[in-house]
């Protein structure tokens, strides 16, 4: 059984003497405490130095990425036997099938493996002869220097820091412009105060100044190149009746050092965005395509670095850029930001104010994804960024206008969908609400109650037809008894003088005055029966037919009694 072994100086191949010790692995470090001990355990086959650290950085490099070095091939061809089956013992499982795959050897690489190497490891000096302790040392510092630089060169986390630096320097490179170009305005505008309303840009406005100098020079000079035609003559005019102010020529020369300055930043932030432009491009194009050059950097760099930023989710993409909006509405209870640096986005610019939220929400989606394949996936490309593009395009078009369309094919869906776009509903002051009169609540009410009101009719008039009869009955009987009365009255007074005849002729008016009173009471209706009508409804009618009949019972009773009482005088004065 062999063992390999690899060092900062060279490889190691050991002879295993005891092969049953690996089955007791707790105490193994037992049998390592001196290097007698450990010589009978492990025997020097050969061992292989390495020429220089470039040489040992290769093989080293090599092992990590689970791949066979030059070296190693030559000494395993020369001091491993093929005929004879023996295992070889390494500490990298990498390594193992590297080597099994090659040299078809039985590789072995496990816990009782790991406690040997750490054996070896503690008696190194003692097992390699010919490596002195103060060359491996060195051997080992060399190598741990040049492959940690190796590392930090090749990394791939490390390669974004390039476009993280690149965008800070242009956020810097803009304020420093802006700061320039208003100083530039202000000191060139106590001179020529009426130029600044006339060029409103700003590189015009400095290469403008940077050409002329001072107001007097503006007929002579040429500005073609800067201006058009119609601008150029209209600042000619103007530099004839200017109300600044005099300055001297060392003034005018600061102020066009300064429009150099200007100028040289400019170029310089072309040529930087072109460099970030393709860097990008580069290092995550999928999420170039969906948010843009100068956002996907502000993302990484606030992130740290593109891993890092795969590592979000899309909830803290499309906020990232706004922690003190978020945290001082969760202090104040209040609703939290929707968007941040993906604010800028080109997607999000052209979505109305009502569809910015939800744009922002779903293009923070697509470019979490986008991000984890350009951080993680093997592909180069930008497929992925176009499609989902296109397919943010087209749910921004259904958003702005309007069409209820399947947009996830669920009715859970199309209910979402419709419940951000409110129908406008116009409405119009009602013309009713003007009258004092009262509301036709009433009628409506009475409409409704039709069939009881026509009842509570035909029973009130089949009262008073009853009634009506049974008065005119009573009328007869009493009309009658009466007559019989004064029959009999007139036989018993006929032996009687005319005085007693006109007493008892007052009196029958009397009486006869009584009973039409009592008649008439018995005729007109209660108190009672008025309210009882009122409550019923139309009785007012009613009461008024009733005694109109019982009038006309009246008159006929009267005139009979008149004519009774031309009889009776009649009578009287033929006795």
């Amino acid at each position: 059984m062999l063992v390999l072994f690899e060092t900062a100086a060279g490889y190691a191949i050991f002879k295993m003497l005891d092969e049953n010790k690996l089955k007791e692995t707790d105490n193994l470090y037992l049998e390592f405490q001196s290097p007698e001990a450990a010589n009978k355990i492990l025997k020097l086959k050969h061992f292989e130095k390495f020429a220089d650290t470039t040489e040992a950085l290769a093989a080293t490099t090599a092992a990590v990425e689970g791949k066979l070095s030059k070296i190693l091939k030559k000494v395993l061809k020369k001091f491993v036997d093929k005929d004879v089956q023996e295992k070889l013992l390494v500490a990298d499982n990498k390594l193992g099938t590297a080597i099994k795959e090659k040299f078809s050897l039985q590789c072995l690489s496990n816990s009782p493996v790991q406690e040997l190497m750490r054996c070896i490891r503690s008696q190194l000096d003692s097992l390699i002869s010919g490596l002195p302790k103060k060359e491996n040392t060195a051997m080992m510092l060399g190598l741990a220097h040049s492959l940690s630089r190796y590392k930090l060169k090749f990394s791939p986390d490390k390669v974004d820091t390039m476009i993280v630096q690149a965008v800070c320097l242009l956020d810097d490179l803009d304020k420093e412009l802006n700061n320039y170009i208003m100083r530039c305005r202000e000191w060139y505008g106590w001179h020529f105060p009426e130029l600044g309303k006339i060029i409103t840009d700003n590189i015009a406005y400095v290469k403008l100044v940077k050409v002329m100098g001072t107001r007097d020079n503006a007929a002579k000079s040429d500005m073609s190149d800067i201006l058009p035609e119609e601008v150029e003559e209209k600042v000619k005019e103007t530099a004839e009746i200017s109300m600044g102010t005099e300055i001297s020529e060392d003034d005018i020369i600061h102020i066009q050092h300064l429009c150099d300055q200007v100028i040289d930043i400019s170029n310089y932030r072309a040529q930087l965005y072109d460099y970030l432009k393709g860097r990008m491009m580069a290092m995550a194009p999928n999420l170039t395509v969906l948010v843009g050059e100068l956002v996907g950097a502000r993302l990484i760099s606030h992130a740290g670095s593109l891993i890092n930023l795969a590592k979000h989710p899309a909830s803290t993409v499309q906020i990232i850029g706004a922690e003190k909006a978020l945290f001082r509405a969760l202090k104040t209870k209040k609703d939290t930001p929707k968007y941040g640096l993906i604010y800028h986005a080109q997607l999000i610019g052209q979505a109305s104010t009502r569809n910015k939220g939800k744009m922002s929400r779903m293009l923070a989606a697509k470019a979490s994804l986008a991000t984890r394949v350009d951080a993680l996936g093997e592909s180069t490309g930008f497929d992925l960024g176009v499609e989902h593009k296109t397919k943010l395009e087209s749910r921004l078009r259904f958003l702005e206008e309007g069409n209820i369309k399947r947009l996830s094919g669920t009715g859970k869906a199309k209910a979402k969908f419709e419940k951000y776009h409110g129908v406008s509903e116009i409405k119009q002051y009602p013309v009713a609400a003007d009258s004092t009169l009262p509301s036709s609540s009433k009628r409506k009410r009475d409409s409704d109650n039709k069939p009881l009101i026509e009842e509570i009719k035909t029973e009130v008039e089949e009262e008073t037809t009853e009634t009506t009869k049974q008065k005119k009955k009573k009328l007869k009987k009493e009309v009658k008894e009466e007559e019989e009365v004064e029959v009999k009255q007139e036989v018993e007074e006929q032996g009687e003088g005319k005085k007693k005849k006109k007493r008892k002729k007052q009196d029958v008016e009397e009486v006869e005055v009584k009973e039409e009173v009592q008649e008439e009471e018995a005729t007109t209706p209660s108190k009672g029966e008025k309210k009882k009508k009122k409550k019923k409804g139309q009785e007012v009618g009613e009461s008024s037919t009733a005694a109109v009949e019982t009038e006309e019972v009246v008159q006929e009773s009267s005139e009979k009694k008149k004519k009774k009482k031309k009889k009776h005088k009649e009578v009287v004065e033929q006795e």
